[in-house]
């Protein structure tokens, strides 16, 4: 008699500690229990709370330019084969650029809720930095933004921009002088001035209740994802894609899915390729390890070291990923895969030509291995990809690899 084949269960909420099965928790200074119980306590009467969700809602609506569309990709659908149809999520719609605006009005409203005066963030590719930014002139608040120097220097126009919005942003030269070490900086200020300051964190990772908080703003994504499929096309999807760093845009677009009969893929960076010891795919490469607050998977030596991560995109240059995406591939409700710096370029390139839409190398790790990738997929399969922010900020990056053959076009 053939076995009935079990499929896992997960849960679709932290416990009550903030552990995603294994995954998760709270791994902190003392200093910052009291903080972090506060936050937990004011977010969760705030969910509940009508008005301040009608607030935010329109915000998001009025301000950041929500909903944003469900774009049917057919050039690249007809380049990719198999008679796919592609969607694209336009989180590069978005105001600054990205779907860094959701969470960073979310929570700047949070923090305006909570008396807090000035809030900080920790950004790699900027785009965060940009949006927290933007979030504090909007709700008149002091904002510092802690960014490596490496990131600086790849990410000098968001620099610019943070600066022209009034926020300070405050160079890190420790470590590999990207995003971990910028968050480290982030959550030592926090320590300091835990009274008067909000820690805007930017990403699904950090101690509870960050990973739940900052999934629950994105979320937006894949709740209009899932309404406009079925409206705009009276079907459902197929499989839903998106990038994997610390992993805010993928879980937004996957977790309004989760109960629905839908194949979810995230990509990760794979850098100069995995057997090179230089990407930043954790979920791949990495072991159960604490970092940043939270238990989750991490690069990391046999010592417990962090090792340091490499991606051309600078917002997917991090050496672990939110518990929940850990989780998830734990329980087998989503896929993990991951995609080089030379798979982004090509993706870049890619969309840029047959879509007219520059996406950000962040997205184009997706885009990149779509033609090879959907040779797996049902002929006729419905695909969402989030294209989670455009690529103006990464056009000098983009010239510099296409012209020294780092890219095939």
């Amino acid at each position: 008699m053939k076995r009935r084949q079990h499929r896992p269960s997960f849960a679709l909420n932290p416990n009550r500690l903030g552990h995603f099965g294994p995954y998760g928790g709270r791994f902190v200074p003392e200093t910052l229990i009291s903080a972090l119980d506060e936050l937990t306590q004011a977010y969760r009467k705030l969910k509940r709370n009508r008005s301040f969700q009608l607030e935010l809602a329109e915000y998001l609506s009025a301000y950041a330019g929500r909903p944003t569309p469900l774009y049917e990709a057919r050039n690249l659908s007809a380049r990719v084969g198999q008679e796919v149809r592609i969607f694209l999520k336009r989180e590069d719609l978005c105001h600054t650029g990205a779907h860094k605006i959701n969470n960073t009005i979310g929570q700047a409203l949070l923090a305006q809720y909570l008396g807090k005066k000035r809030i900080i963030a920790e950004t790699g590719a900027g785009q965060h930095g940009v949006a927290a930014a933007t979030a504090a002139r909007l709700f008149n608040l002091t904002c510092d933004v802690y960014m490596g120097v490496e990131d600086m220097k790849r990410q000098s126009l968001n620099v610019y921009k943070m600066e022209l919005l009034g926020a300070r942003v405050l160079p890190v030269h420790s470590g590999s002088k990207t995003l971990k070490d910028a968050t480290n900086e982030a959550i030592r200020d926090w320590v300091t001035n835990v009274e008067t300051t909000h820690y805007l964190l930017g990403s699904v990772v950090g101690p509870h209740p960050y990973p739940m908080m900052v999934r629950d703003f994105q979320s937006v994504i894949g709740r209009e994802a899932r309404k406009q499929i079925r409206e705009q096309f009276r079907s459902s999807v197929d499989v839903l894609m998106a990038c994997v760093g610390g992993g805010s845009n993928a879980i937004g677009l996957f977790y309004p899915f989760l109960r629905d009969p839908v194949r979810l893929i995230g990509v990760e960076a794979a850098g100069l390729g995995l057997s090179t010891g230089r990407h930043a795919a954790s979920l791949a490469k990495g072991s159960v390890g604490v970092l940043h607050g939270m238990r989750s998977l991490v690069l990391q030596d046999e010592d417990g070291q962090i090792r340091l991560a490499h991606s051309i995109s600078a917002g997917l240059d991090y050496p672990s990923v939110g518990p929940e995406h850990a989780y998830l591939k734990k329980t087998g409700r989503a896929q993990y895969i991951s995609a080089t710096d030379r798979d982004a370029i090509r993706g870049f390139h890619l969309l840029t030509k047959l879509e007219g839409i520059m996406p950000a190398l962040e997205p184009a790790h997706v885009i990149g291995i779509l033609p090879a990738l959907a040779q797996r997929f049902r002929r006729g399969a419905k695909i969402i990809v989030c294209l989670s922010g455009r690529g103006d900020k990464d056009l000098d990056i983009v010239r510099r690899a296409t012209h020294s053959g780092d890219a095939t076009t």
